[in-house]
């Protein structure tokens, strides 16, 4: 298992869109994100997800955190919403801000990203 913060942001926030459906993703196309389409494949069944926002030096705006339920991999093809998705399972859609933590490196401004920081991973744990 692992965590992965994942942005909602495509010409505005799709976070509700996201948490409706039941799923994640992003809007990239194959083609100009090639490297986020394979990052979607990598998921795998019990990853915990967390729908963020989270620009360069600002605190993590957590707007839901799930689980990954199968192995579907969604596209344009079966869902309007994203180029490359994963259907999630919503444990908790109350919206909340996890002080930004003193590092050297952050990639939290990125669209997605396996999360690391522990006491990021503790606060997403006990909120679900």
């Amino acid at each position: 298992m692992a965590i992965y913060g994942i942005g909602a942001y495509y010409d505005g926030d799709v976070s509700d869109e996201f948490i409706d459906n039941n799923i994640v993703g992003t809007g990239w196309n194959l083609n100009d994100a090639p490297e986020l389409h394979l990052y979607f494949r990598t998921l795998k069944v019990g990853d915990i997800v967390y729908i963020k926002s989270a620009a360069f030096g600002q605190d993590i705006a957590v707007k839901a955190i799930g689980v990954i339920t199968n192995n579907d991999i969604l596209s344009t093809a079966n869902h309007y919403l994203t180029e490359i998705g994963r259907n999630v399972r919503w444990l908790n859609t109350d919206k909340f801000t996890i002080p930004r933590p003193a590092e050297k490196n952050n990639v939290r401004a990125n669209t997605t990203y396996e999360e690391f920081h522990p006491l990021v991973q503790q606060e997403i744990i006990r909120r679900i």
